[in-house]
């Protein structure tokens, strides 16, 4: 009776933790959601698959000219857009949810191997970091990073434990991390995955099993063989001539190793404390210390195997990573949050188990996580965008509608468009102007102007705010006094429309 009680009290925390985490990622998601050049770009391209037939082989840009995704990221969210109506909050719930989904897992993974009460101190980390909850809430191919990376722990783990079909799934797994939905960091599971088959090598799958795995992985980059087989192989060359004539991978300089460790300090442990102060480097610095002095102990827990040796290897990669002319971000280590987390609960976890004075411990650590995360979750999902440099959905939706309405009170209704965004490209309103004529939510039922390519006397200027660049956006303007002159202003936050006629 007192452990059927135990169970039903676990598993309501967990239900209870796990709707906060999704409430937190959904709220104010049609006003808030940031909807830019990536997101846009996007929407458009599945737009043309859902309503023109226009196929695609490729994904989204990786950011290095030349090299592209495969596109599963567009196969994944497509159905999303396609029962909104092409309204991008619906992918947007459901990246959400997905990313809730890996919570699951992560507790799941958490429990298995040290105890329901690690798997809970995983998910309440996960489900109330700041930056993971921004993670899961970004509208963008590496937020499935964050399943899949679970995927492929679960994955390891039951080839372990002598399920060699196993082995199919982290193929597959494999493919669609590098391929198609990782940034970079994706790139060393490779070798990570390479040295785990090593110390698995009596649990290598039989021929039938490693074909099967072969085709799966196979199957998760075709789409990028086809499309490069047509385009006279630009995808291998821009491959090689960015590992191999750029030299992506160098070796260290005492600078290169500095910057390096800063920041994947910070972006691992970023994910525990949005800000550090005396407290939180303290508390950090006492779980670092109990992990390397229990190290013997971790490494016997093979859970906790995986996790450091996945995250061994990123660490070492991004070191010696000097591609992308030195740049690293955050985001390329989205497939590598919850790994770190799953190793940092089982940590605390550890220390709780331990004493009464490590359990003292944990509780002051989530005092801190807790007053250092939430606040700042909570001003951030509720900010109403109205400020002078505020640019998200809300009020770009807003431009777009009052563009449309207003242009259906000036003769025939038919208008041009032109529209400065950093950086430069603006394809968010390129959709929302293709879109928002066709939603309620966005015009609603009011007579609407058409958008013409032709030339004609009415334009509407848009243009975003752009503070690391005013000058470009001074140019802009200035280019716009020759074609125009303002008739009307109005501003939605960093949004601001103009009315012109133009001259003679």
């Amino acid at each position: 009776m007192v452990n059927i009680k135990k169970n039903n009290l676990s598993a309501f925390l967990v239900f209870f933790i796990l709707i906060v985490g999704f409430f937190l990622r959904i709220y104010r998601v049609s006003d808030v959601l940031g909807f830019y050049y990536d997101q846009g770009r996007d929407a458009l391209v599945i737009w043309d698959f859902l309503y023109e037939g226009k196929l695609f082989l490729i994904g989204p840009t990786t950011g290095i000219a030349g090299i592209f995704r495969g596109p599963f990221y567009y196969y994944l969210i497509a159905p999303f857009y396609f029962l909104g109506g092409g309204d991008p909050i619906w992918p947007a719930i459901f990246l959400a949810l997905l990313s809730v989904a890996s919570f699951l897992i992560l507790f799941y993974l958490a429990s298995l191997s040290q105890g329901k009460t690690t798997g809970i101190f995983a998910i309440l980390i996960a489900s109330f970091s700041f930056y993971i909850v921004m993670a899961s809430r970004w509208l963008s191919n590496p937020t499935p990073m964050l399943f899949l990376s679970m995927c492929l722990v679960w994955l390891m783990y039951l080839i372990i434990m002598g399920r060699s079909k196993a082995w199919v799934g982290v193929a597959f797994v494999l493919g669609l991390s590098l391929f198609h939905f990782g940034s970079s960091g994706e790139v060393f599971y490779f070798p990570a995955v390479g040295l785990f088959a090593i110390w698995q090598r009596k649990k290598f799958p039989d021929m039938k099993i490693f074909l099967i795995s072969f085709f799966a992985f196979f199957a998760s980059f075709a789409p990028l063989i086809l499309f490069d087989i047509k385009h006279d192989g630009i995808l291998r060359n821009n491959i090689y001539k960015f590992f191999v004539e750029e030299k992506s991978f160098r070796g260290l300089t005492r600078y290169i190793f500095e910057t390096r460790s800063r920041f994947l300090f910070d972006a691992f442990f970023n994910k525990i404390f949005h800000w550090r102060r005396d407290y939180e480097n303290l508390s950090i610095v006492v779980i670092i210390l109990y992990f390397f002095l229990n190290l013997k102990d971790f490494w016997k827990n093979l859970m906790l195997r995986i996790c450091i040796i996945l995250l061994s290897f990123a660490v070492v990669g991004f070191y010696f990573f000097q591609g992308n002319y030195g740049n690293v971000y955050d985001y390329y280590l989205t497939g590598y949050y919850l790994i770190f987390i799953l190793l940092f609960s089982f940590v605390i976890g550890h220390i709780w188990e331990k004493s009464i004075p490590g359990k003292a411990f944990v509780l002051v650590f989530f005092y801190l996580f807790f007053v250092n995360n939430v606040p700042v979750i909570w001003s951030k999902i509720n900010d109403q965008v109205d400020g002078p440099q505020s640019v998200a959905l809300k009020n770009e939706m807003r431009a777009v509608s009052w563009v449309y309405k207003d242009s259906a009170l000036r003769n025939d209704g038919k208008f041009n468009l032109d529209v400065y965004v950093p950086p430069v490209i603006p394809y968010a309103y390129d959709y929302l102007f293709r879109w928002c004529p066709k939603s309620s939510r966005c015009v609603g039922d009011d007579r609407i102007g058409v958008l013409i390519k032709e030339r004609t006397n009415l334009l509407y200027t848009i243009y975003e705010v752009d503070p690391p660049h005013p000058e470009r956006l001074e140019a802009w303007l200035e280019r716009q006094e020759s074609v125009g002159v303002v008739e009307e202003e109005v501003r939605f936050g960093g949004i601001t429309v103009q009315r012109r006629t133009r001259y003679n």
